[in-house]
């Protein structure tokens, strides 16, 4: 289950990516997950997706 919360979901996702996922796009896919909404969310609570790095700073 993917939290809600977004502090829950910025820990989740970003073990995700160093865990299993090298890139976003795959994470997303494979979640099925808009990665527009995702990358909204965690925006609101001002974090953004770093590519080179492959997690949310």
């Amino acid at each position: 289950m993917i939290p809600k919360d977004p502090f829950m979901l910025l820990s989740w996702i970003n073990t995700q990516l160093r865990d299993s996922y090298p890139t976003l796009d795959e994470l997303c896919q494979s979640f099925d997950l808009d990665r527009k909404a995702l990358e909204t969310a965690l925006d609101g609570i001002g974090f953004q997706y770093d590519p080179q790095g492959n997690r949310f700073v």
